[in-house]
């Protein structure tokens, strides 16, 4: 089970941090990564974590603002998003795949998703 939260309003320029909470079954996957759904558009991937934290990747209009982070000890992975702009605007969701992947496909566990609401 995936837990997220952490989304809200904020103005153009501004932070949130997300966080993604596993627990039972997927309480250690080997990749968390999040995903994100505008109004009316299909859901994209923004940013994924492998392993131990080794590795990551980020969708390309993401890089440099946003960081994707693991604490294996909490079975959490947050997703620092700083200089926001209304285009980040929608719906976050982290998911959890056994392998390595930012293929939404491979990822078989989801959480509930958290709103992020970026104002101009």
């Amino acid at each position: 089970q995936l837990q997220a939260s952490g989304g809200g309003l904020v103005q153009a320029g501004g932070s949130l941090r997300l966080s993604c909470t596993a627990s039972g079954r997927t309480s250690r996957p080997n990749t968390v990564g999040w995903f994100r759904q505008a109004p009316g558009k299909e859901r994209e991937f923004a940013a994924a974590i492998g392993g131990s934290g080794g590795r990551t990747d980020y969708e390309d209009s993401v890089k440099g603002r946003f960081t994707i982070s693991r604490d294996t000890a909490k079975n959490t992975v947050y997703l620092q998003m700083n200089s926001l702009k209304p285009e980040d605007t929608a719906v976050y969701y982290c998911a959890a795949s056994l392998n390595w992947s930012t293929r939404e496909a491979e990822f078989r566990y989801w959480g509930q998703g958290t709103l992020v609401t970026v104002s101009s």
